[in-house]
């Protein structure tokens, strides 16, 4: 058993909470910008950036706050919120904290039976939704949640309803709130995929998150100090994302938020952030769009040699000698005529990155530090709300997600389990004794689920996973036994394996019933005794498949959602070796015969 542990920094006090950044940036430095947010331009053109100054910010979450409290939303009752990534979630967060009420994320491509769910199981008293499409899906389901009594909507109006309401209310009052909440008080319910279906609720404390992000912004100090600036993408029902929002306010640095990725491009080049927070994706997604538009001007093999040098460049900054004269020339020509412009798909500004959620690769972490932009890949979940280790700019190894953050200690069991224990890991799920008695020992060390290994100097490398939930390469945690589970209900379907670990999509392998497929055969007009691997690509089969494929994935929210499926010419069996002798599908054993046709899905 293996163990390391690095001291904290910071301790966060009894009496603190995650607002406290808030007021004490309005009051430190009142004229600093704390958000950029989208708003109509002058001239009626389009849109522009708007600054939200730290003082302007706190007003308005005191404004939204009153109206939360004027709405009878009473301390520790839960407010869900189901939104894009945009600078009203990030108000209504603080908000809701501000009214000593618990905050409930719901993502905002959850499917209507998820989102049920979520508020029945959280017994929220309100919901902010962003569109019409989510109001709807709430107006679907609301006969199942008694206990919802409020729903605002932010494209109609919601947030300045809440302001209007709230003027009746005193400030004083919503002051009383916030200074009544203590760090141990509940911060929020983020609700994680499980492994049996149901997503499990995450219970995390103002503590919890706090002495995670208070612990690591001292070592990240080239990411958040004042005049840094990054904008979020990502989803703020991540926990990731979430980590980062208060990152920013902590350290008040300024943050823009985008809230389609299809403008992503262009938004980075308008805002021109210092640091950006991504998964491996995404990254992948700027490297193969130069890749590809290099082969397409032609320049193929200038990108092919700029990617070698770049890489060669990395690699060398973690000897002794370090890069030598060649390389560091070789480097520079390649700057000028190549990474320059990788940069400015970033912003131009962009030294830096924290990538997490996934695997991100040494291939590519050298690549990308090989052009200038450096990514610190990091681990956790949500369970530590979330970051618990990280490669830092005073100590980096590609290939490992770094070291335990302040305050944490990670631990490898005798079976290689990942343990992990400090102020930020979470205490425990809502409402479920069972998975929480599973999750955490006795003495507080939570069992993560993943395998790992731990070097001397305390850098840790994840090397697998104990559970079967899958990780796409968005980040996305998808419990493959809810669409295998509707899947192999179709009549015509055996077995259903879904893939899709470190992978962009979630795909799944298909079987075919061979008792069934007889009368599927006669009633398609198709000769008797017509073999699956005949069929593979048969319409009238693979329609068959596909409904069931479409109707597992109303189950789910579109990023969990299958996008290819292959039919296996022959079914599982426990003499080839797939199926235990309890009928139970060996997934490593399928992974492994079939790994060219895994392949094949993805090389498209």
């Amino acid at each position: 058993m293996r163990e390391f542990s690095v001291p904290p920094i910071v301790t966060v006090g009894d009496a603190a909470n995650l607002t406290d950044p808030v007021w004490d940036n309005a009051e430190a430095a009142p004229d600093a910008v704390q958000f950029a947010r989208r708003t109509p331009a002058a001239d009626g053109a389009g849109t522009t950036w708007a600054e939200v100054t730290c003082r302007q910010f706190r007003d308005e979450v005191v404004a939204v706050a009153r109206g939360l409290v004027a709405a009878g939303v009473e301390p520790g009752a839960r407010v869900a919120l189901m939104s894009r990534t945009r600078y009203e979630w990030t108000l209504l967060d603080y908000a809701i904290w501000t009214a000593g009420a618990v905050t409930v994320p719901i993502y905002e491509t959850s499917s209507a039976e998820q989102a049920a769910w979520i508020l029945a199981d959280s017994g929220a008293v309100a919901v902010v939704v962003e569109t019409d499409a989510h109001a709807s899906l709430v107006a679907d389901v609301r006969d199942r949640l008694p206990e919802l009594d409020h729903v605002w909507q932010i494209d109609l109006g919601g947030v300045d309803e809440l302001v209007t309401t709230g003027a009746t209310v005193e400030v004083a009052e919503v002051e009383q709130r916030r200074k009544a909440v203590r760090a141990d008080d509940l911060a929020t319910i983020i609700y994680t995929s499980g492994t049996i279906g149901r997503p499990k609720g995450c219970v995390l404390t103002h503590r919890n998150m706090y002495a995670d992000i208070a612990n690591a912004v001292p070592v990240l100090p080239n990411l958040f100090h004042a005049g840094a600036a990054t904008l979020l993408f990502l989803p703020l029902a991540h926990a990731f994302a979430r980590l980062i929002q208060i990152g920013v306010v902590h350290a008040r640095a300024t943050m823009a938020h985008c809230a389609d990725t299809k403008n992503l491009v262009g938004e980075l080049q308008e805002f021109r952030p210092t640091f950006v927070l991504s998964v491996p994706r995404v990254f992948e997604k700027v490297y193969n769009a130069a890749k590809q538009k290099a082969e397409a001007d032609g320049k193929g093999g200038i990108f092919a040699r700029a990617e070698q040098v770049a890489v060669a460049y990395s690699e060398a900054l973690e000897t002794s000698r370090g890069p030598g004269i060649a390389l560091r020339a070789q480097h520079a020509v390649f700057d000028r005529l190549v990474y320059r412009k990788l940069r400015a798909a970033l912003g131009g500004r962009c030294r830096d990155a924290i990538s997490g959620g996934a695997p991100l690769g040494a291939r590519l972490g050298h690549f990308f530090r090989g052009i200038g932009v450096t990514i610190l890949e990091g681990y956790g979940l949500t369970e530590t709300s979330p970051a618990a280790a990280a490669n830092l700019p005073t100590g980096t190894r590609i290939g490992t997600v770094g070291r335990p953050l302040p305050g944490v200690t990670v631990r490898i069991d005798d079976d290689g389990e990942i343990l992990i224990s400090g102020d930020l890991v979470f205490q425990g799920y809502w409402h479920n004794e069972a998975a929480t008695a599973e999750a955490l020992s006795a003495d507080g060390w939570f069992r993560t689920g993943d395998l790992g290994q731990l070097d001397t100097d305390g850098y840790l490398s994840i090397t697998g996973r104990k559970k079967e939930l899958i990780v796409t390469a968005g980040g996305k945690n998808v419990a493959p036994a809810v669409l295998e589970d509707q899947v192999r209900a179709h009549p015509l379907i055996s077995q259903c394996v879904v893939v899709g670990d470190r992978q962009p999509f979630i795909a799944a392998l298909v079987t075919v019933d061979e008792e069934a497929l007889p009368a599927w055969l006669e009633s398609a007009g198709l000769p008797a005794g017509t073999r699956v691997e005949e069929l593979r690509e048969h319409e009238g089969l693979r329609a068959e498949i596909q409904s069931a494929i479409d109707t597992a994935n109303h189950a789910v929210s579109k990023a969990e959602a299958i996008k290819v499926f292959r039919v296996l010419p022959r079914d599982f069996t426990e003499a080839t070796g797939e199926l235990t002798p309890s009928l139970k599908v060996k997934r490593q054993v399928v992974h492994k015969t079939y790994a060219a046709e895994i392949a094949d899905i993805y090389r498209g």
